[in-house]
């Protein structure tokens, strides 16, 4: 899912680990990289957590998924 690719670019730019973003949003490493690869779906929930820790907009993040 191209969720997963957007959160990693974005995590990457911010220069955040895996770890980092984990312990930014109470998520678990196992989770983080598990959406990386599109092994797992994020919630909406999920989502909106991830991007107030990566600075951006969920707009941002399903950016190119056809949501």
């Amino acid at each position: 899912m191209q969720s997963g690719l957007n959160i990693k670019s974005k995590r990457q730019e911010l220069e955040y680990s895996q770890q980092n973003l984990a312990d930014l949003t109470n998520l678990s490493l196992n989770f983080i990289g598990k959406i990386e690869i599109a092994f797992s779906r994020p919630s909406l929930n999920t989502l909106i957590v991830l991007a107030k820790a990566l600075n951006t907009t969920v707009s941002e993040l399903t950016k190119d998924c056809g949501i």
